[in-house]
């Protein structure tokens, strides 16, 4: 039996070009001694969603090519041959590796931030309004951290008096001083996904706790937010292809 054409290339051939494209890109993304496609598969599964998603497809494929390979009867002829299904699904992961999405697809925009000169009157606003949970704090408009509403509640719990708390003079730097360190880093909006996610490794690997990516224009604390990614916006990262 000939083997399946489409669009002049057999699907074995696309199947091997695809497969060998994650491949290269899995080397560039995991970064570790041994290349070999199925510990790259492995190691790079424990630390990207990305690659966790595929895990399970990428360990069959690798099946496969040893087989279409191992089977391969001369150059240019191969004796086993995938379906079109898998070869377009593995084309894609291909793409989806290759051209990693930009940090700021999955980063919360419209940011609220604030100076550290603010009434908290604006904060609580913005939380009643938008939902949000964390915001950053310029001063002298620098980037100086986070604050959160759970410091904010923390703050009310050991200032209200007779049910009741006059915030009119309270300021964001008056609360400020209850936040335990909320360590955040910033980056430009050039970076990918996983550059976020190897930042949000590195921390883990050095036990600090980071709070949040800032996303900013070119990467500098005194230049306005973009966005903001949490790890959470990592675990919730949707890599499914069609």
């Amino acid at each position: 039996m000939k083997p399946v054409k489409k669009n002049g290339q057999i699907l074995s051939e696309r199947f091997e070009v695809a497969f060998n494209q994650v491949h290269d890109a899995m080397k560039d993304i995991v970064q570790i001694n041994d290349e070999r496609f199925v510990v790259l598969v492995k190691v790079g599964a424990k630390k990207y969603q990305i690659i966790e998603t595929f895990k399970k497809d990428l360990e069959q494929y690798a099946k496969l090519r040893n087989a279409i390979v191992h089977e391969k009867m001369e150059i240019g002829y191969y004796i086993a041959e995938p379906n079109a299904k898998v070869v377009e699904h593995i084309e894609k992961i291909a793409h989806v590796f290759n051209r990693p999405n930009y940090a700021l697809t999955i980063a919360t925009k419209n940011v609220k931030f604030f100076d550290y000169h603010d009434n908290i009157l604006k904060v609580i606003k913005a939380i009643r309004e938008y939902g949000y949970s964390k915001f950053p704090i310029y001063k002298n408009k620098e980037c100086i951290g986070l604050l959160t509403a759970g410091t904010i509640v923390k703050w009310l719990a050991k200032n209200i008096e007779s049910s009741t708390v006059n915030l009119a003079d309270v300021h964001v730097s008056d609360i400020l001083i209850y936040e335990k360190e909320q360590p955040v880093h910033i980056v430009p909006k050039s970076v990918n996904i996983f550059e976020v996610e190897n930042i949000f490794g590195k921390s883990h690997k050095e036990k600090q706790k980071l709070e949040g990516v800032i996303i900013t224009e070119n990467g500098n604390n005194n230049e306005a937010p973009l966005g903001i990614i949490t790890a959470w916006d990592l675990i919730e990262i949707d890599y499914t292809v069609d």
